[in-house]
C-alpha cells in the first residue's frame, strides 16, 4: 500500500507532531519546577482562597 503525501500535508503533520512533543515536555518541566506543597499548607491555601473565580490560561512564547 503506497500513501502519497503532498509537501504541505507532510509539513503540517511534522509541525503538529513537534508541537505535541514540545507541549508534553514543557508540561513535565513545569511540573518539576513547581515547588512542593505539604498537605497542611494546601489545606490552608484552600481555606483562605476557596475556589478560583475564573479559569486560568497559560501561554507559551518561544523565541526563534
Amino acid at each position: 500500500m503506497v500513501i502519497q503525501l503532498t509537501e504541505k500535508k507532510l509539513k503540517t503533520l511534522v509541525k503538529e507532531s513537534v508541537e505535541e512533543a514540545l507541549d508534553s515536555k514543557l508540561m513535565r518541566l513545569s511540573s518539576i519546577l513547581l515547588p512542593n506543597v505539604s498537605r497542611k499548607e494546601q489545606k490552608e491555601i484552600e481555606r483562605l482562597y476557596k475556589n478560583p473565580t475564573h479559569k486560568t490560561a497559560r501561554s507559551y512564547f518561544i523565541k526563534a
